[in-house]
């Protein structure tokens, strides 16, 4: 079987800007909502059998304790903040399982999921369903892979290391000397995507930097600056790594089984007409009704 974990929050995002608003009589936006659910139900139609949600129920998450400047909810239009809460509950109405994190983040529910997943040897592949760069990390040969959902580009192992030139394990260590401007750290002083990728293409991680900057004989602008750098740096650098590095610990689930998709709840038929959007059920019901059959 394949298990595919979305991200709900890139999601809800990708699906607000991409569509027109929709006010219910009720005065309430719904559009990405409506979006994300149509869109999903479309993954369940063309056969996906295994899946789980996760979002960021609230935007900050411990990561904002170690870092001031890290990712909040501030300047996030506060309709689509309102349709977190509605998307969750319209998904585990449409049966679909969901994981609404507080106080870590959806990406760390996507890691610890696939790790969860890839431990039963029935699970031939993850797809782990997002853009973001922070997943990179979870990915494994080709078992575990990133699935951009909007270009359909699939990155597995060799996908990565092409993309940034290091491998996933050394992910978190390249994120923290380039930055990540979405997640709100800046990375280190004078290291781009291409001297990142060079010197841990040579030592891999943090810990096997030489101390000795005459060692740092690379083909890169300026090693032994950079080697400079990283030193007088070290404490920012290990400090954006653990930013960047994902807790892939969290329980889950006890088995792959409860992603199965069976049926939605009858709660479902009511969600879709508040929503305005009836034919929702109507999908949702027809195939469930085809799947049991």
């Amino acid at each position: 079987m394949n298990v595919y974990l979305v991200d709900g929050t890139y999601e809800l995002f990708r699906h607000h800007f991409a569509l027109p608003s929709h006010v219910t009589a009720g005065g309430r936006e719904v559009a990405a909502t409506r979006g994300v659910l149509g869109s999903l139900l479309g993954m369940l139609e063309g056969g996906t059998t295994h899946i789980g949600v996760a979002t960021d129920h609230v935007i900050e998450s411990f990561r904002n304790e170690l870092w001031p400047g890290y990712k909040t909810s501030a300047g996030v239009d506060p309709r689509l903040l309102a349709q977190f809460t509605l998307l969750e509950e319209a998904l585990e109405a449409m049966g679909v399982i969901v994981w609404p994190m507080v106080q870590f983040e959806a990406d760390d529910a996507l890691a610890s999921a696939a790790a969860l997943s890839t431990a039963e040897t029935k699970v031939e592949r993850v797809y782990i369903c997002t853009p973001d760069k922070d997943l990179s990390q979870s990915v494994q040969g080709e078992r575990v892979v990133q699935l951009n959902r909007r270009t359909r580009v699939v990155l597995d192992e060799a996908g990565v290391t092409a993309k940034f030139g290091v491998p996933p394990a050394s992910i978190p260590d390249y994120l923290a000397l380039v930055g990540d401007s979405a997640d709100g750290y800046p990375g280190l002083p004078g290291f781009g995507a291409r001297s990142a990728a060079a010197v841990l293409t040579r030592w891999a991680h943090f810990e096997s930097f030489p101390e000795d900057c005459v060692a740092w004989d690379l083909n890169v602008p300026w090693p032994r600056k950079l080697c400079r750098t990283f030193h007088l740096e070290r404490e920012r650098a290990y400090l954006f790594r653990d930013l960047a590095k994902l807790r892939s610990g969290e329980r889950l689930f006890d088995s792959v089984e409860v992603l199965r998709w069976r049926s939605p709840a009858p709660a479902f038929e009511q969600v879709a007409r508040e929503l305005e959007m009836p034919a929702l059920a109507e999908r949702a019901n027809r195939l469930a009704a085809k799947r049991s059959a």
